[in-house]
């Protein structure tokens, strides 16, 4: 089950915003090493966690699985004020497009096929399908190159920014995804799930499940 939440709505559940924040110290400071982020509290946050941020969150049993966060461009984000060096010309912005940043799958949850979890893919169909409730039909996204194929392959169009550059020890490309309702299609068939994935309200508080 996926969650899309404010920054506000995520402060008030201290709970959930530490786990998000200690899963992405874990996944790029910890696993991708980068070192710029490293604090001594374990926790990584930074000046995009402001109030127009979505942090969109998968839920599996008591835990989080997964998380991505999605910025608008219409504002300074990740690749305009942090990455310039992965973009050439001017970089595409607008009301219809958003940047996706932090994408993260916890470890236990890396599970499927062709290097894609099935916590993976649920990310993907939740950008997907918020974006489509809003006018939001592109994203840019910084990742490894090799993504680009099975961005391709979930039918997405993917149009790179620059060139790959380093960045602690994975090598990263910008690149900008174009999506529509057959993209929908397409991921939710390769998951074998065809419901919608993005959920209402609130996760119930982390370490208690629901009563069977």
């Amino acid at each position: 089950m996926l969650f899309s939440l404010t920054t506000q709505e995520l402060m008030e559940r201290p709970d959930l915003w530490e786990a998000v924040h200690r899963l992405r110290y874990k996944i790029f400071v910890e696993e991708m090493g980068w070192d710029d982020l490293r604090r001594p509290d374990g926790l990584e946050c930074d000046q995009f966690d402001h109030d127009e941020a979505v942090h969109q969150i998968v839920i599996r049993g008591s835990e989080v699985a997964g998380y991505q966060r999605l910025l608008p461009t219409t504002r300074g984000h990740l690749l305009t004020e942090v990455l310039t060096d992965l973009f050439e010309g001017t970089p595409p912005s607008g009301p219809n497009i958003y940047e996706l940043t932090r994408y993260a799958v916890a470890p236990g949850y890396r599970d499927g096929r062709r290097g894609v979890s099935t916590v993976g893919t649920e990310l993907i169909a939740g950008f997907v399908e918020w974006g489509l409730k809003r006018n939001v039909n592109q994203m840019i996204i910084e990742f490894e190159p090799m993504w680009v194929l099975r961005a391709l392959q979930l039918h997405f169009l993917a149009t790179p920014l620059g060139y790959q550059r380093t960045y602690g020890n994975q090598q990263v490309v910008a690149t900008l995804l174009t999506f529509n309702e057959h993209t929908l299609d397409v991921v939710r068939s390769r998951r074998n799930h065809f419901a919608p994935v993005l959920a209402r309200g609130y996760p119930d508080m982390l370490g208690q499940r629901r009563a069977s």
